[in-house]
């Protein structure tokens, strides 16, 4: 900076003489002695340059550390789940379909018109209640034709058996009476017996239409739809039915079985009772338990299944004819497995593992044996102890030593139906 010369040549007559060196003026200044403009200069150029070593300080300082932090992984986020020790069942899953167990079409055994209909549609009947009347006036007619043919040839009888004793009575006593008029009364009374037992005959047949007029039930079941009105005519060759009676307590239910698991399932069944659960088509919803009750005498060659029959008491009327369902065959029971979810499960080429959490959450990588997968659990029959933390989301992102960020744990404690897939 230079200074103007009017402040170097002379001094100014209000002022004392400012030095170029900067030297303070010995010259007194009221209340103390006053700093130089060059002094003034300096410090603000000293200032300045302050400020702007500190503001590139600061930023190289950040982009220190950002660099320091850019260069440490972040930490993945996982779903976790912890292993739990406890019994496993174990299910085989087929597609079946409701049958009753019995299946009736009502018909008419008799011609004549329909006169009553004793039933409401969807009703429950038991045994032997009644169901409908057909007109029964022309068969008791008949009835009344077939007894006094009966009467009548019973008192030819009786008066044939009564000639026969006096022509055996004449032949023994006087010999009145020949053999051969003996004989013929005989041939008499057996013809007329066998008029009676045909009469006899024809009165219980008679009696029989009667009966067939008034329809009963033949089984406990559900009456579906009705068919036919009252006042029709109906024939004993009528193709439709009346109305259908479908038995529905108890109500057995057919599916099918890969052939391999034939044996396993025919052992077991010797070896006690086993159990079967059905469920809705969307496999969620349990909709009633019963027991295998056989299993069918041929393998199906074109599918390569077996046809099994479970049975079932129905008491809510939760399974109905022609439903589809999936059956679940309990073929045995895991004690003591340890269950991980089985999407935790990885599969690679040394076989299958699991990422672990440690508890510095950080993953390592532990391959395990499979002892069964049902549904989405699996029993492990190695690797793996109770208590480990194993991640069942996010694997695709991991590697051994991984940092993660575990997510809030799913137990994989389940009752033994939950276990098997049940909501």
């Amino acid at each position: 900076m230079i200074c103007h010369p009017k402040w170097n040549d002379a001094p100014s007559p209000a002022f004392p003489r400012i030095s170029i060196a900067g030297e303070r003026s010995t010259s007194p200044i009221i209340g103390s002695q006053r700093p130089t403009r060059v002094d003034m200069t300096r410090k603000l150029s000293v200032g300045v340059l302050l400020v702007v070593c500190a503001t590139w300080l600061g930023c190289g300082g950040a982009d220190t550390k950002s660099t320091v932090r850019a260069g440490a992984p972040p930490a993945v986020p996982v779903s976790v789940s912890t292993a739990e020790q406890h019994d496993m069942p174990v299910y085989l899953t087929g597609l079946g379909s409701v049958t009753a167990f019995n299946t009736v079409n009502i018909k008419s055994r008799v011609d004549g018109e329909l006169v009553q209909v004793a039933f409401k549609e969807g009703e429950m009947v038991k045994k032997g209640d009644l169901l409908a009347v057909i007109d029964p006036r022309p068969y008791q007619v008949q009835l009344s034709q077939a007894e006094a043919q009966l009467f009548k040839d019973q008192a030819s009888l009786r008066d044939a058996q009564l000639n026969y004793q006096r022509f055996k009575g004449l032949l023994q006593d006087s010999g009145a009476m020949s053999q051969q008029q003996v004989d013929t009364q005989k041939a008499t009374v057996d013809q007329l017996e066998g008029a009676v037992r045909s009469d006899q005959s024809a009165v219980d047949n008679a009696k029989l239409q009667l009966v067939y007029c008034h329809i009963t039930a033949p089984v406990n079941g559900r009456i579906g739809l009705r068919l036919v009105d009252v006042g029709n005519i109906v024939h004993a060759t009528d193709t439709n039915p009346m109305l259908v009676i479908t038995q529905l307590q108890p109500i057995a239910v057919i599916f099918t079985l890969p052939e391999d698991n034939l044996q396993q399932v025919a052992q077991r069944m010797h070896q006690g009772e086993l159990e079967v659960d059905a469920y809705s088509r969307d496999d969620r919803t349990k909709l009633a338990s019963g027991s295998l009750l056989t299993i069918d005498n041929q393998i199906d060659q074109t599918t390569g299944t077996v046809k099994l029959k479970a049975i079932f008491s129905n008491a809510d009327n939760a399974l109905w004819p022609n439903q589809f369902v999936n059956a679940r065959l309990l073929l045995d029971t895991k004690k003591n497995a340890i269950i991980i979810p089985a999407a935790a499960i990885q599969r690679g080429p040394s076989g299958t593992f699991v990422f672990v959490v440690k508890p510095d959450k950080t993953v390592e990588v532990r391959e395990v044996t499979i002892a069964i997968t049902q549904n989405n659990r699996t029993a492990i029959a190695s690797g793996i102890t109770p208590g480990d933390i194993v991640v069942t989301d996010g694997q695709d992102k991991l590697q051994a030593g991984s940092k993660v960020e575990p997510r809030a744990a799913t137990p994989a404690k389940k009752t033994a139906q939950q276990a098997s897939g049940e909501p």
